[in-house]
């Protein structure tokens, strides 16, 4: 009798990661990885690393810049790390270890105004600029960890003004606590944007034992350090500011490497502005590297989402006006030098960004008429400006959302900054 020869019963796999197949042979299932390995990588030292540090199903579970980001976020980390020790040895000396003269009140007295201050400075900060973390996450993410150094660079300042000490101490634990919140809320923005399978626990449990594991690696080093640097401000100041320039290198590059498939206001105007010119759409890829990364203090006309009625309207026959072929959910005005657009409730995800699409056209028509002499004119000037960013929409927004959706943007949600104000307001009809 012929001896059973191999066939393939089964194949499975482990995402990209691992193929096998189950066959018979004499009779026997037999489980092989292809290629001919009949032990599974999992078991091996980079596999277990892979399962420790990296989220289940790596790389389909997270977005296509996990890696890269990772990578980057993880340097900036290293070198925080260093910063921070030296800046912690600075404050120590400060409020007087080492010093006999020094007494434990007046240390614990510092310590407490420091904390309290930075308390006071987390909820002042959570309280203005919480809604703007999620839309804005890159340019946030990258403010925190700029204020971070300046924080920790005041602190190993802080010893050589000693009557100043205290002042300056509490103002780095104001700016402390700003990037406490300023980066954890950001963080967890870009793990949401990570996340693929709604894995976003797992992703965020994955990046905390990165992030450990680099604090541990900087706690070795550091303790190299720490002798070399102790009494040696000239190396102690020269070693902060190579590895300050690190870590905003770093930040820089990270915050870069991210590509996201939401619109807020700045991916939205620079995406729409192409498309104005030239019919081109950018893709995701291309609007996010166009996308500015930094805290800008230019002079524009800045749009407000959500706002009250009274933002919009400030007399009843302008609702006549603002009604004026305008068939939307949304009534758009321009109110000392702002363009205002108020929401019904109704109102969906897609007229959410042609509203928006709507203002930045607005702004954009604004600025460029003679910048501010153009706020100065009638307000019935305004209004036909108005008129027209209707008529523009009404040709372009179409064509423009079917361009976006097929250039990979996800359009069933947006980060655009909308405040919760909603309307209802009579119509012509009525």
């Amino acid at each position: 009798m012929e001896k059973d020869t191999d066939v393939v019963l089964a194949t499975e796999r482990y995402g990209s990661a691992e193929s096998w197949k189950y066959s018979a042979k004499d009779g026997v299932m037999e489980r092989r990885r292809d290629g001919g390995e009949s032990e599974s990588r999992g078991n091996t030292f980079v596999g277990v690393l892979k399962s420790v540090f990296l989220p289940q199903g790596y790389p389909e579970s997270v977005s296509n810049d996990y890696l890269q980001y990772q990578f980057w976020d993880t340097v900036q980390a290293f070198s925080s790390s260093l910063s921070g020790t030296l800046a912690t040895q600075a404050s120590l000396k400060g409020v007087g270890v080492g010093n006999q003269e020094a007494t434990v009140a007046a240390a614990t007295v510092t310590w407490l105004l420091r904390d309290g201050t930075g308390m006071l400075g987390r909820i002042l900060f959570a309280w203005q600029k919480g809604n703007k973390l999620d839309s804005e996450a890159k340019k946030w993410r990258l403010f925190a960890d700029v204020l971070n150094d300046i924080a920790m660079f005041m602190e190993i300042l802080a010893p050589y003004f000693p009557a100043f000490f205290i002042l300056i101490v509490c103002t780095a634990g104001i700016f402390k606590s700003i990037v406490g919140v300023a980066g954890g809320a950001t963080r967890a923005a870009l793990t949401v944007h990570q996340a693929r399978r709604d894995n976003m626990a797992d992703i965020s449990a994955k990046d905390g034992s990165q992030e450990t594991l680099v604090n541990l690696a900087g706690l070795l080093v550091s303790l190299i350090l720490i002798p070399l640097v102790t009494d040696n401000p000239i190396l102690t100041l020269s070693l902060f500011f190579l590895f300050t320039v690190l870590h905003l290198f770093a930040n820089y590059k990270a915050v870069r490497s991210v590509v996201m498939e939401t619109f807020n206001e700045a991916r939205l105007s620079i995406v729409l502005r192409q498309y104005l010119r030239d019919k081109r759409i950018l893709s995701p890829q291309e609007a996010n590297q166009r996308e500015p990364v930094f805290i800008e203090f230019r002079n524009t006309v800045p749009i407000k989402l959500g706002v009250r009625l009274q933002e919009v309207l400030q007399r009843p026959e302008e609702l006549n006006l603002a009604l004026e072929q305008n068939n939307m959910p949304y009534l758009l005005g321009v109110q000392n030098g702002c363009v205002c657009v108020c929401l019904r409730p109704e109102a969906s995800v897609h007229d959410e960004i042609r509203a928006v699409c709507q203002a930045v056209w607005l702004s954009s028509k604004l600025i460029t008429s003679t910048s501010r002499e153009t706020l100065k004119q009638p307000k019935q000037s305004h209004w036909e400006m108005v008129h027209e960013s209707h008529k523009v929409m009404d040709t372009v927004f179409s064509p423009f959302l079917k361009g976006v959706e097929a250039a990979g943007w996800d359009t069933k949600r947006n980060l655009l900054d909308w405040d919760e104000w909603r309307v209802e307001w009579k119509t012509k009809s009525n």
